[in-house]
């Protein structure tokens, strides 16, 4: 399939930057990562000091027919009941992004039975929920291909009428966390006991019984990380598929992409896997409690800010490293140089 050309970073860009932090009143380097993150922020979008004006973090929800074989704590409604609540404000990615000063978009990936009837929800229209990737493939390599299109396409739509400076993305999708080990197992190599966690809550008995499934799933359709279609067809989600499309597009633009958890680094794996490029435009908000995130973050060679045991998803990772990202950036922009403040550099 066609995938957009992305960019190289802006090497002059990153060079004035950390010119611009040597030369404020502090030791070199004091900032730490923040220093750092800012340097890569400046590569990303081709300014020396960036701003954000407009912030939005991308929330896709779909479903798997997976959940049929009781992988999770939680019966496959919530996900059109969980969408709605996005909707309606009341998620915690809700109350982090207003906090934050940025916008939630949520896509309808593919929800099963009947997703809210809201004209704010954006959708993708592949299928209603993967098929089951115990027995069967989870999608046809063509829906595979259109989830991706499709998330393309919706961010274009968003940053054509307002461009998007900074770009978070978050999911939900009762599930999610078997197709994200199996596609981690697929890509990593690692296997499947090692990279499957509880999800939702669920027991060890539970979670012994779903890597099982998934090392059939994987003897059964055989995935392979050379073809990164095949294998999010085989084993994937709609909502991961879609995901990589929005960062492919993001990074098209130079816009800066913050990842969630365990999901979305699944769905970052797809896009670079599609575009060695879009690497240079991720940051990796957190490590999630899921044992396979952190195979990915290495697979990926992303470093995660925060390590706070979160695995709820949504996008709530991302939306507080939207916090130190404007940290960094305000610094950049407000903080006195050695000459402004009158104070002798050093020696």
């Amino acid at each position: 399939m066609k995938v957009p050309k992305i960019p190289l970073v802006d090497e002059a860009a990153r060079v004035a930057c950390r010119a611009r932090w040597d030369d404020l009143t502090k030791p070199t380097g004091a900032l730490g990562r923040l220093e750092t993150l800012g340097v890569d922020l400046a590569g990303m979008t081709g300014q020396a000091i960036p701003r954000f004006p407009r912030k939005v973090i991308f929330v896709a929800a779909a479903d798997h027919g997976v959940a049929a074989e009781g992988v999770s704590a939680y019966p496959q409604a919530v996900t059109a009941q969980m969408a709605a609540n996005f909707l309606a404000g009341g998620a915690g990615i809700n109350a982090m992004a207003r906090q934050a000063g940025a916008e939630v978009m949520v896509v309808d990936a593919g929800i099963a039975g009947d997703p809210p009837a809201d004209p704010r929800l954006i959708r993708c229209g592949v299928r209603p929920g993967t098929g089951n990737l115990a027995a069967e493939p989870a999608m046809t390599r063509n829906e595979a291909e259109r989830i991706i299109q499709s998330g393309i396409r919706i961010f274009e739509s968003v940053h054509r009428s307002d461009p998007v400076a900074l770009a978070g993305v978050g999911e939900m999708g009762i599930g999610n966390t078997t197709a994200a080990a199996a596609l981690t197992a697929c890509f990593s190599g690692r296997p499947a006991d090692e990279v499957t966690g509880i999800g939702t809550g669920i027991s060890e008995s539970r979670r012994r019984e779903k890597v099982r499934l998934i090392e059939r799933a994987l003897k059964r359709h055989r995935p392979s990380c050379a073809d990164p279609i095949g294998a999010l067809a085989a084993v994937g989600g709609l909502e991961i598929g879609c995901l990589a499309g929005v960062m492919l597009a993001a990074a098209s633009r130079r816009v800066p992409v913050v990842l969630d958890g365990f999901i979305t680094a699944a769905a970052a794996m797809i896009a670079v896997a599609l575009a060695p490029g879009v690497r240079n435009y991720l940051i990796a908000a957190h490590r999630s409690a899921e044992p396979g995130h952190a195979a990915l973050l290495d697979r990926l060679t992303l470093s995660p800010f925060l390590d706070l045991k979160l695995r709820l998803g949504e996008g709530t990772g991302a939306a507080l490293v939207f916090f130190l990202i404007e940290s960094a950036v305000h610094c950049l922009s407000e903080m006195a140089t050695f000459s402004q403040a009158g104070v002798a550099n050093r020696t």
